[in-house]
């Protein structure tokens, strides 16, 4: 079966390659256009182009998808499948194309969780449970007819990079015997209930990055594990869009301001009844009191500095009690 593979993260890039993997044919490629990126303000490919390019494949970059001269190249592969992961809106003259439709994979158990960021929303709302689903794309984001769908378990301190790359592989297995169903022609497909009101995933902007202590000690975990590119404890999921990091200000004794990527917390009993009052030996430990609960801080980044765990951010920071978090 000839497929046209629409992507353009790192997450899509994985995928493209458990597809070339597993042989399919892959006639081409279509990613965003190459962006500016890092402090070198370089033009930059996707991870998706990248591997592409590596593996020789045609790749295309449409500025406009309805652009007529795109749409003629599309046709000419006469590919049997368009797959679609992580990646914009299809116009309709672009999903109709192929003979056995144009699917996607989505990183939730839908109906819920519609949307650009459902990695992150169902973390930062505390859900137990998300999953994987491949559906058939229509004219409306994420609704259309579901193929197939897996559950997967979430506990209370799984991050989004872990996340992430939990749903790689299941994502990528699902769609697999997804596509192998279209191609045996033995697809039967479910509508998704549209009657109750879902949650949903919009994407992540920055006003939410911005840790506010008049929630939770809970909230507040969920913000920073939800955010979180830490995968375990010496590793870090490279992708600045799928984990941007929760962030605090740290005001010093004499009033200076530094501003803190938190990155990975722990909850645990508060240690008094002063809120937001920093509890630390200044060697191994950094709590934050919230009402009855802490939140143990385990891994941060300050501002200009690598990602450090905290017995390394107190060798060189001492904190004592006219410290305030912002």
């Amino acid at each position: 079966m000839r497929i046209i593979f629409f992507g353009t993260p790192i997450f899509s890039a994985n995928t493209l390659k458990l597809l070339i993997d597993s042989g399919y044919e892959i006639k081409a490629v279509v990613s965003a256009p190459d962006s500016i990126k890092g402090r070198g303000k370089q033009l930059k490919a996707c991870e998706v182009k990248s591997f592409a390019m590596d593996n020789k494949i045609t790749v295309l970059q449409p500025l406009n998808l309805k652009n007529i001269d795109f749409i003629k190249k599309l046709k000419s592969f006469n590919a049997d499948l368009f797959v679609v992961v992580a990646f914009r809106m299809l116009p309709e003259l672009v999903w109709r194309i192929p003979e056995k439709g144009t699917i996607n994979l989505h990183t939730s158990y839908l109906p819920n969780y519609r949307g650009a960021a459902p990695i992150n929303r169902v973390l930062i709302n505390g859900e137990l449970k998300t999953g994987v689903t491949t559906f058939f794309i229509n004219e409306k984001i994420d609704s259309g007819e579901i193929i197939m769908q897996e559950y997967i378990a979430l506990n209370k301190n799984t991050t989004a990079a872990q996340l992430h790359n939990i749903l790689i592989k299941k994502g990528g297995l699902l769609l697999i015997e997804t596509i192998n169903a279209i191609n045996n022609n033995k697809v039967n497909t479910t509508e998704q209930s549209h009657k109750t009101k879902k949650k949903n995933a919009p994407k992540i902007t920055k006003d939410l990055l911005k840790i506010d202590w008049s929630k939770t000690a809970n909230e507040i975990h969920n913000l920073v594990r939800g955010l979180s590119p830490v995968l375990d404890n010496d590793s870090l999921l490279k992708d600045v869009a799928i984990c941007p990091s929760a962030w605090f200000l740290l005001e010093d004794n004499i009033g200076d301001h530094k501003r803190i990527k938190l990155q990975l917390t722990r909850l645990t009993p508060s240690t008094n009844n002063i809120r937001l009052s920093i509890d630390t030996d200044n060697n191994s430990y950094l709590k934050i009191n919230i009402k009855n609960q802490a939140l143990d801080v385990l891994r941060l980044q300050p501002e200009g500095k690598k990602s450090m765990t905290i017995k390394q951010y107190l060798k060189g920071n001492k904190i004592n009690s006219q410290f305030n978090v912002l």
